[in-house]
Parts: structure tokens; sequence; C-alpha cells
């Protein structure tokens, strides 16, 4: 691997400089109460929403199983996750103490991984990869009923996004809503030729990923079609990859107020300038608190 380095860097105090030590401290199971719990069955999906200042936990019951996790801000679903901003200021495959950050003109954390049970994975001398794979995808997307009409010819209707699209509904949301995703569990990478791979899972029965709630979420979740991705899903050795499907767990769990001490909800950017128009003066932190609040009233809790 190059050692080039990061294009985007933490300074000292900036929102980057993640305080390790607090967020270890959210990990220890004494301090925390289980206060919500789902199974997202094979080839669904399921939606959630997590309080901020909660800890949401995902685990593979069965065994290995893809996810592909959506985030949007519970008062106002035009702030959602941003996958690509999310690459360039963490890295390609997140794991503990990186964010997961939202879109413009918002950009702030929603969410941060706390604890992750394969965390060495294709890192370190306890999971190396030989092809270079690492977990917990930010370099891929959803599959979708789109791209599989283009390359089958056939129609399926439990596609990641599919999944997704149905999930949200009841909240609220459309097609629209489902963006780009974190493939969870996922293993991918870059083959020589600079093209997208992906690999068997190599989570086990009972492997986890824990993400702490910056902000007030709605969380969906879909097990991915291919199930643990060992079977090829398109080209000449395409197969079913059914009997490779297991569920996810989700668990969200309320926290001892004491480790909050000090924390708070992340604010959105500070930027306050107009992009360069001229015009009457625009004050854009009050504009996107406003637009959160007219959603809110809309929809209501009923919604997100």
């Amino acid at each position: 691997m190059s050692k080039v380095p990061a294009a985007y860097q933490a300074t000292r105090g900036s929102v980057l400089d993640v305080d390790r030590a607090f967020y270890s401290r959210l990990t220890d199971p004494a301090a925390r109460e289980r206060v919500d719990s789902l199974v997202v069955p094979i080839r669904e999906g399921r939606a959630w929403q997590v309080p901020a200042g909660h800890v949401m936990r995902l685990t593979t019951l069965e065994g290995p199983q893809v996810g592909d996790l959506n985030l949007w801000s519970r008062h106002n679903p035009r702030e959602r996750f941003w996958a690509s901003r999310t690459r360039q200021l963490q890295r390609a495959h997140v794991s503990t103490f990186d964010r997961l950050w939202s879109t413009l003109p918002y950009l702030r954390p929603m969410a941060t991984i706390i604890d992750d049970s394969l965390a060495g994975y294709g890192v370190d001398g306890s999971g190396v990869d030989e092809q270079g794979g690492r977990i917990h995808d930010l370099l891929g997307t959803r599959c979708d009923p789109y791209v599989n009409r283009l390359l089958t010819g056939e129609d399926f209707d439990h596609h990641c996004h599919s999944n997704l699209v149905r999930a949200v509904l009841p909240h609220g949301l459309t097609e629209f809503d489902v963006h780009d995703v974190l493939n969870v569990f996922q293993c991918t990478g870059l083959n020589e030729d600079d093209q997208y791979f992906m690999k068997a899972c190599p989570a086990r029965q009972g492997d986890y990923l824990e993400l702490f709630a910056e902000i007030d979420l709605l969380c969906a979740l879909s097990c991915c079609p291919g199930g643990d991705l060992s079977v090829e899903l398109w080209g000449p050795n395409a197969g079913d990859p059914l009997l490779t499907c297991h569920p996810i767990g989700v668990e969200v769990f309320r926290l001892d107020p004491e480790l909050l001490s000090g924390w708070r909800s992340p604010g959105y950017a500070p930027y306050r300038g107009g992009h360069g128009l001229h015009g009457p003066s625009i004050d854009w932190a009050t504009e996107k608190r406003c637009v959160a609040e007219r959603h809110e009233g809309r929809n209501g809790e009923r919604s997100v």
C-alpha cells in the first residue's frame, strides 16, 4: 500500500480529532440498558429509530451476512448519510473511532463507531487478507433492480435498494430518500486493474458493529440477497446464494447518564457564507433549523 499522506487530516481540537477515551467508555456492558431490539430477516429490510446519546449494535446472528445501512436525521431526512465524504474524511473501510458524516449543508457526525469485532481484519497480523480486502465497505453501494435488469434481463424485487425502499415507506420516506450505503460486514477492495471486487464475508456468528448516535437517527438496514457474497451474483459462474443468507440482529441501548457527562450532540457545519452570491443576508443556521422544524411539524413523531 502507498504511504502517501491522507488528503484530509485532523487538527488538534477539530471535530475529526476523536476523544478515544470517551468513546471507549461507552462500550461497558454494565453501564447500558437495552431499550429496543429487532431482527432483519434474510433478503428483507427494516427501519428503526435511535435517539441521540444511545448505542446501536448490529450482530450477525447465525452466520456471515452483509448488510446495507442508511441513516437520516430523524427530524429532517434531507440530512442523511454521505458515503463519499465519509470515505474522504475517514477511510474507504471504516472501523472503531471512525465517524459517519451527513450531507451538505449540514456536514456533521451522525454516528461514531465505538466497537467492532472485526476491527483487525485485513489490517494487522490477526486478519491478513491475501487480496487486500477489508471490512465495512464505503467503496461500493447497494445492489439494485435497475442494474440487475441491465446485467441479466430479469427483475428481482429484493435487492438492497428495494428492501430499503419498503423499509422506510412507513416512516414517510420514499425511494428518492434511499441513498449510498455503508456495507456492514462486507469485504471489498480494488484489484490490479483498479476495479471493485467483493469477497466472501469473514464474519462469523456473533460478530458485531456498534455505533454511538450523535444525533437523533432514523436507520434502515437491508440483509443483502447475496448473503455472505461467497456465490457470484453475475457473470458465467453466477448462482443462487439463498443458502448463504442469514439474519442480522439490531439492538439499541440507553447509556448511564454519567457516561455522557460533557457530551452534546454536534451542531451543523459553522459555514455562514452565501456561496459568493449577492443579495439579502441569509442566516444559514436559522434556515437549516427552520427546515427541520417544518418537516417535524408536517410528519410528527409518527414518521421521522
